[in-house]
């Protein structure tokens, strides 16, 4: 990007990346010229954009998050720019920028983002993994053109994929009929944090369990886990299948549904190439 404002542009990997060591890095650039461009951008707004923390490093100030957030905006509003120049000249160019949980990653984006890129040589993807609450937050500060996550969305805009409910899974053959009780003890239970956090939205009822329960960063590794007998695995349905395993499948109580879905600001306001990922991504969910 040329239009950024030079400085504002390394504010912003500064910013996102708390150093000048690895902002140095990734621009080619020395780190007396990335001090100097934060200092020079702190005199020119007369502002305090971060902290020095020695054991930290910088820390943004409350106005430097704000600012950041404007940056980015700035940022989106520049690569539109670019992309409306490239679809004048009969091609797309330019940047999307997408987060997904994991298990998006696994079922539908692998494939959807193989096509895109054989379809867009010219577009650059970025995509970054986090749990539910992640990437809520992600779409909200404009770190990402659209983000595909659990409900509930919020206030965010939204459009529904997947319809998907939570299960459990067993290394050990249960009589038929069973319904895994989650409030029954003791149990020892196995979650994903993108789990835990849909367990809490859709729950009524008293989530004591959670207290003793072991909640792990990725639910592919509550496969895992409940593979080797350390536990009931609480998952969605649709990971359960997607997931080569050999473990039995147990509906349970209370029942706990929920959507996947595309959120954004506005669904309706992504740039070109976000909304053609976008219609390739929903292309997808419908033939399968």
């Amino acid at each position: 990007m040329i239009m950024l404002n030079h400085n504002l542009h390394i504010f912003m990997s500064v910013a996102e990346k708390g150093s000048i060591t690895e902002t140095a890095n990734e621009l080619y650039i020395s780190q007396p010229a990335v001090s100097k461009a934060i200092k020079n951008l702190e005199d020119e707004l007369n502002l305090k954009l971060f902290h020095r923390d020695k054991r930290k490093g910088l820390i943004l100030t409350d106005v430097g998050h704000e600012i950041l957030l404007q940056a980015r905006q700035m940022a989106d509003l520049e690569n539109r720019m670019y992309q409306t120049a490239f679809r004048s000249n009969n091609f797309i160019g330019g940047k999307v920028r997408i987060a997904a949980v994991p298990i998006v990653t696994n079922f539908c984006l692998a494939k959807v983002l193989y096509a895109f890129r054989q379809k867009y040589p010219y577009v650059t993807v970025e995509l970054t993994e986090g749990s539910a609450s992640y990437i809520k937050k992600a779409v909200e500060e404009h770190q990402v053109d659209f983000g595909i996550s659990y409900s509930p969305f919020g206030n965010l805009d939204h459009e529904v994929i997947y319809e998907d409910y939570m299960i459990a899974v067993s290394k050990e053959s249960l009589p038929e009929n069973t319904i895994i009780d989650l409030s029954e003890k003791p149990k020892q239970f196995i979650l994903c944090q993108s789990g835990k956090e849909v367990t809490l939205a859709n729950l009524d009822t008293n989530a004591a369990f959670l207290a003793k329960s072991t909640v792990v960063e990725h639910a592919g590794t509550v496969i895992a886990l409940a593979e080797e007998k350390n536990g009931i695995g609480i998952v969605s349905k649709l990971l359960a299948d997607i997931t080569p395993n050999s473990l039995y499948q147990y509906p349970i109580q209370p029942a706990i549904h929920s959507e996947i879905g595309i959120i954004a600001h506005d669904i309706s306001d992504l740039t070109p190439v976000a909304t053609e990922l976008k219609r390739m991504v929903i292309d997808f969910s419908k033939n399968t």
